[in-house]
């Protein structure tokens, strides 16, 4: 898989999902070994997220660098949970990877997620 099949992947994924009712997409790249993807989504039940990943090919496999999935309710003001690998929380066991849930300062251990797993 190149990084434009992999983006392909991603638009059929959400455009296939009966949790998403709408996807605006905010910016996308690719060149053969990378790839850069921002969407906007809402669900079904109005709820709004937010999906950014910046990824790299490997031998064919795609590895998620990079992310942030950020779910809010309806109105965007109330965070549900977002998903992300940003450097901060270390004392995390799964650090980098964690989650908000509910609060910007409510976090929880995560894993290693790409769009696809998420949706």
């Amino acid at each position: 898989m190149d990084a434009a099949a992999y983006l392909e992947t991603i638009k059929l994924k959400l455009a296939s999902s009966p949790v998403v009712r709408d996807v605006v997409i905010v910016q996308e790249r690719s060149l053969p070994d990378q790839g850069f993807f921002r969407a906007r989504l809402t669900l079904q039940n109005d709820d709004f997220v937010e999906v950014t990943e910046y990824f790299v090919v490997e031998r064919g496999r795609v590895r998620t660098v990079e992310y942030r999935y950020q779910w809010m309710d309806a109105t965007q003001q109330m965070l549900r949970k977002r998903w992300d690998n940003a450097e901060h929380y270390r004392s995390t066991p799964s650090f980098p990877h964690h989650v908000h849930v509910g609060k910007e300062d409510r976090v929880e251990p995560g894993r290693s997620l790409g769009i696809v797993a998420l949706i």
